[in-house]
């Protein structure tokens, strides 16, 4: 759990809970975030829930190890205040585009001004917390250990902030697409992923290929007379980028703790960079 998080968003997600919480007790928590030590998790649309094993402690006379339950809820923002951000949401092309795309902005707070919640919670008092540890502090280690587990989530699915005030991803699209605008844009990402090209487009010509002499002997082949080769004519080097993005940074293929659209932005780059004299 060296990294807890590799976006922006689930850091951002901490940083807002320690400003709310107890920032030492929250930190306290992150070896509880494990898979030694978390034992069940489940999000429930927007209630979360997990099972963690305690310390075994005789000088407290805990002999045997305990097993806690917690459960956690964001304060829900209303239908009619979800109303007015997707408004603003749909009226910002860059935030529509990045949304669509599944990601979330990094200025998307902005979109939530006129409202009186934000994406991220705000107060202790957007935070509901429950947990049958005989600690009376809030966060307990146990509700921390959760929090840092679910801001590990959020690298895979961002909208799990969205589901947890209240608004599920299958609605958020939903509701993004209607505008005139998620119409238009949702529409030209479904042409650029589909179709693919045919396998026999190529943007690099095909060169023709010479035939090697006939005459040529075993001797004169092994002596280092090479064969004819095929080249192929210098291309546009650009990264088909928008297929890339969409795969998102932990697609369900990638096994890594870094970022999915980061590490293949770097080989593209190395392979360009190695190659670029002899294209």
């Amino acid at each position: 759990m060296a990294n807890i998080s590799r976006t922006w968003w689930g850091p951002r997600f901490l940083t807002a809970l320690e400003s709310c919480t107890d920032a030492g007790r929250l930190r306290r928590g992150r070896s509880y975030a494990g898979p030694s030590r978390l034992l069940e998790f489940e999000i429930d649309d927007d209630t979360i829930r997990s099972k963690i094993r305690g310390n075994v402690n005789p000088y407290f006379g805990v002999y045997k190890e305990p097993r806690y339950t917690i459960e956690i809820r964001l304060a829900q923002i209303r239908a009619k205040e979800w109303k007015t951000i997707i408004k603003r949401l749909t009226g910002n092309a860059g935030w529509l585009s990045r949304l669509l795309l599944g990601e979330i902005p990094e200025d998307i707070d902005s979109a939530f001004a006129k409202s009186r919640h934000a994406l991220l919670p705000r107060s202790s008092s957007e935070l509901q917390t429950q947990c049958s540890c005989p600690d009376w502090a809030n966060p307990c280690k146990h509700v921390a250990g959760t929090y840092y587990h679910v801001a590990h989530l959020m690298d895979q699915d961002p909208f799990l902030l969205f589901q947890l005030r209240g608004l599920t991803r299958e609605a958020l699209q939903k509701e993004l697409i209607k505008s005139p605008l998620g119409k238009a844009l949702a529409s030209q990402l479904q042409e650029d992923e589909f179709p693919f090209p045919e396998p026999t487009a190529n943007r690099f010509p095909p060169a023709p290929i010479e035939q090697a002499e006939s005459s040529m002997s075993y001797k004169q082949f092994w002596n280092g007379k090479r064969l004819p080769q095929e080249h192929h004519e210098k291309g546009d080097d650009g990264i088909p980028a928008l297929i890339i993005r969409r795969e998102g940074d932990s697609p369900p293929f990638w096994p890594r703790d870094n970022s999915f659209i980061a590490a293949m932005s770097e080989i593209y780059r190395r392979v360009q960079s190695k190659h670029k004299d002899r294209m």
